[in-house]
This record gives C-alpha cells, sequence and structure tokens, in this order.
C-alpha cells in the first residue's frame, strides 16, 4: 500500500512539474515573441508614402497651433502636442535648425523647439513664435525622399501661406525621420532655411 502512495505521490510531482514547465515555456514565448514583434516595427522598412502622410499632418499641425492662438486658446499645449506627436525627443536627442535662429541656430532639446514655435523663453529671446505667426496652409515639394532601412530623408521645399492672407514664403528643407519602438514615423533631424539670395 505504502509502495503504491508512493508511486501515485511521483507521478503527481512528475505532472505537476512537466505543466509548470508548459507554463513556463509559454511566458518565454510570449515575451520573446512580444520582443521580436518590437525589433520587427523599429527595423521595418520606411515607404515614401509614410514619409508624404507624415508631412502633410505635420503641416496641419502647424496650422491648427496658430488657429488656437488666434483663437485665444492654449496654444502652447497645442505645440507640445505636435511636438510629442511628430519629433522623437521621447527616445533622445532631435538635431533642429530651424528658419529664423541666428543666435541659438540650433536645438538639440524640446524646450528649444517648444520656444521655437510659439516664443515667450527668456532663453531663446530671438524666438517670435513661428507657429503663432498664424499660417492658413502649409504645402510641400519634396525633390526626394531616400529611405535606408529604418531612416528615411527627405529634402525640398515646403510653403507657408500667412493666414492674414498674402503671397506663401518658400523655405528649403531636409528632414529625417525613424520609426519609434511602437512603429510610429517621427523626426530626428529638422533642418530649414531660407533659399540663397544672390547680391545684386
Amino acid at each position: 500500500m505504502k509502495t503504491t502512495n508512493f508511486k501515485m505521490r511521483m507521478n503527481w510531482n512528475i505532472i505537476a512539474v512537466f505543466f509548470a514547465a508548459m507554463v513556463l515555456l509559454g511566458i518565454t514565448s510570449c515575451k520573446v515573441s512580444e520582443t521580436n514583434s518590437q525589433i520587427d516595427i523599429r527595423t521595418k522598412t520606411i515607404t515614401k508614402q509614410e514619409v508624404a502622410d507624415a508631412q502633410k499632418a505635420w503641416g496641419e499641425g502647424i496650422v491648427n497651433i496658430g488657429k488656437v492662438f488666434s483663437e485665444h486658446g492654449d496654444y502652447k499645449a497645442a505645440a507640445t502636442a505636435h511636438l510629442n506627436n511628430f519629433y522623437n525627443y521621447q527616445e533622445g536627442t532631435v538635431l533642429f535648425k530651424p528658419t529664423l535662429a541666428s543666435q541659438n541656430q540650433f536645438r538639440t532639446d524640446f524646450e528649444g523647439a517648444l520656444s521655437y514655435f510659439v516664443a515667450g523663453n527668456s532663453k531663446y529671446p530671438e524666438d517670435a513664435g513661428f507657429a503663432i505667426n498664424p499660417w492658413s496652409a502649409v504645402r510641400w515639394e519634396n525633390i526626394g525622399t531616400k529611405i535606408i532601412g529604418n531612416m528615411a530623408v527627405a529634402m525640398g521645399n515646403y510653403y507657408f501661406t500667412p493666414a492674414t492672407g498674402g503671397n506663401e514664403g518658400k523655405v528649403e528643407y531636409s528632414f529625417a525621420y525613424t520609426k519609434n519602438n511602437t512603429g510610429q514615423l517621427k523626426i530626428i533631424l529638422h533642418d530649414s532655411h531660407y533659399p540663397y539670395s544672390p547680391k545684386k
């Protein structure tokens, strides 16, 4: 009888170990699958259409900041949301060289970029608030888009139409994009400036 009970206990122990191993294996597989999923997202090749869509949405975001400002809304919150949506400050440095900056030409942090768009920061006294100009439209003219795995670089002209009327302003740009760990396309380099004007 004791031998039979011992054998039964041994069988149950073996079954328990087996199920524990299966559960552990399942959890490990999920983690590996999850990790692989993140890797797949980050290394998935960017398409030119994704870049074009991101550019269009960026322009709409700039117009929206100016609209919120004109309507006496919280334009700083709108600009903050714009930066969070389109720039990859969450994962590191963004190389930002705005058009209308001569003293602090290069902005590598969130604070400097926000100041350029909405002004009001004593560290950047030259900033007038580019996004609160305001603008009614942004038109993109890509000269070329280069895709290199998880990075895309686009260059060309973009045109800003004043909300108060008048001719659109032409600005040259180079933007670099990458995908973050959730697969969203984000700006990691923003370089823009006025076209060269030769002396007459």
